[in-house]
């Protein structure tokens, strides 16, 4: 991917737009030793409080991009639910942040997306490596 954001309105831009806040929230960097990616999400998400809404904020972005593709409502309630429960848990302190490492809600909305863009945009389809 390139560092410019797309600013379209097209589905292939809000794609990638979507693939980008997702790589940035849950896959930013890798931590030595362990090699488990981490990303702004389950740092964040440290900070008591302010952490966890603006957790909770970034991965409504990607529901409100979702909206924007025009997802039906019951996927966008799903995807909802993940931030939602993402955000209820991450709010309980120590093992909250635990949790907050290893469900990426994030990346379970992408893939609620990809899906739909998949069977409803094919031409914007991307082939994975």
């Amino acid at each position: 991917m390139t560092a410019d954001m797309p600013l379209g309105n097209d589905p292939l831009s809000i794609r990638r737009r979507i693939e980008m806040m997702e790589k940035v929230l849950e896959r930013s960097f890798v931590i030595p030793g362990i090699n488990r990616p981490v990303g702004l999400d389950g740092i964040i998400g440290l900070v008591p409080v302010v952490g966890d809404v603006i957790s909770m904020a970034m991965g409504a972005y990607i529901v409100w991009e979702a909206r924007n593709l025009g997802l039906p409502k019951w996927k966008l309630l799903r995807m909802a639910g993940n931030v939602a429960f993402d955000s209820a848990v991450g709010a309980v302190p120590v093992a909250g942040d635990l949790f907050d490492f290893m469900f990426r809600s994030n990346t379970r909305n992408l893939r609620i997306i990809k899906k739909h863009l998949d069977k409803h945009h094919p031409a914007d389809r991307i082939i994975e490596q």
